[in-house]
């Protein structure tokens, strides 16, 4: 009886023994599933953090395109209102404009294969991260340590690629904005040098016609139509250049540098040019030349006669004495185009 007492004491013991192995057992499951549950947490963290890092950096590239696109529109806006006064010059402006359109282009293939790498590091990146989150998966206990420590390091180095990239793209920005302003910069000296080349050429055409008489065919002449059009509003629809008439009955003659004829405005442009203006000229043209007109085209006794003496340049002393005589001054404007210098003091 006594060992059957003994034996149920040692099978008792035994059962509060393999009891207190359950309990043991089961507080370490509680605790692997507490630590698989904070590890989970932990990732999921990791992974709201990158997405937002990736949001920012699509917005942040967004904006430098959206940047760039607007550049480019400022670009081709000033490219074509150079093309519109400068034709002489194009062939210059346009191996320019293509310089500055390849250089735009490998600038574009650099942000391109830029922004390629960064995509490529961030899969890279994703793909250890999940190959270590599955590793921890498999045994979450064995490995805990190591995963805290993982998750430690990539934390610190997501920490240092988001600060070396906003970094980059910083002095990407930076680089960009030194860049639209050397090409402003250029584009400016472009348009200074082209408008001083214009007054020189001007001037040296002007001196060269001058030395070959040919003031009022290439010079005077081809700006009349326009410079009426600007200021009378009137559409030439006959010009005559260095045009002269004799009336037989009475032996008058003369010639005249230019003549137009606006049918519409009933108006007839005499236009006198001189190479070297003086005030003798201007009384000869007032007091006989417009009467010897007069008498010599009688079809245009129904128009209204308009006088203007042209030259290359003109001194403010003859422009006054022919805005007294109440006769458009026509000369360069600052050697930039042909003008009339007192429209707005005759018709004031």
């Amino acid at each position: 009886m006594k060992t059957l007492e003994k034996r149920v004491d040692k099978v008792e013991e035994k059962v509060g023994n393999v009891e207190g192995k359950v309990d043991k057992l089961e507080q370490m499951m509680m605790r692997v599933l507490f630590v698989q549950q904070q590890t989970q947490m932990e990732i999921q963290a990791l992974k709201e953090e990158m997405r937002e890092f990736k949001n920012e950096m699509r917005q942040t590239v967004a904006e430098m395109k959206e940047d760039t696109e607007k550049f480019k529109t400022e670009v081709r806006k000033i490219v074509d209102d150079m093309k519109k006064d400068t034709e002489k010059f194009k062939q210059n402006v346009e191996n320019t404009i293509s310089k500055m359109e390849k250089d735009t282009e490998e600038f574009k293939a650099e942000m391109r294969q830029t922004v390629a790498e960064m995509k490529e590091d961030t899969e890279k990146f994703k793909t250890e991260v999940r190959k270590i989150v599955d590793d921890m998966k498999k045994d979450t206990e064995k490995f805990k340590q190591n995963v805290e420590n993982t998750i430690s390091k990539m934390e610190k180095d997501t920490e240092e690629f988001k600060a070396e990239m906003r970094q980059t793209v910083a002095e990407m920005k930076e680089d960009t904005k030194k860049f639209k302003t050397e090409v402003r910069k250029i584009v400016d000296d472009m348009k200074r040098d082209t408008e001083k080349l214009k007054k020189d050429m001007n001037k040296k055409w002007g001196d060269m016609a001058n030395k070959l008489g040919t003031v009022v065919e290439d010079i005077v002449a081809p700006a009349v139509s326009p410079v009426i059009s600007k200021y009378f509003s009137c559409e030439i629809d006959d010009l005559q250049v260095r045009r002269g008439k004799r009336d037989k009955k009475t032996g008058l003659k003369d010639e005249f540098d230019v003549i137009a004829v606006s049918e519409d405005c009933k108006t007839v442009f005499l236009v006198e040019v001189k190479s070297n203006p003086r005030i003798d000229y201007i009384n000869d043209f007032k007091d006989k030349k417009i009467d010897r007109f007069i008498k010599l085209f009688p079809e245009y006794n129904n128009y209204k006669l308009v006088p203007i003496f042209a030259s290359l340049r003109l001194n403010e002393d003859i422009v006054s004495y022919l805005t007294k005589n109440k006769i458009y001054a026509m000369a360069y404007r600052e050697w930039e185009y042909m003008d009339l210098l007192n429209f707005d003091n005759i018709n004031s």
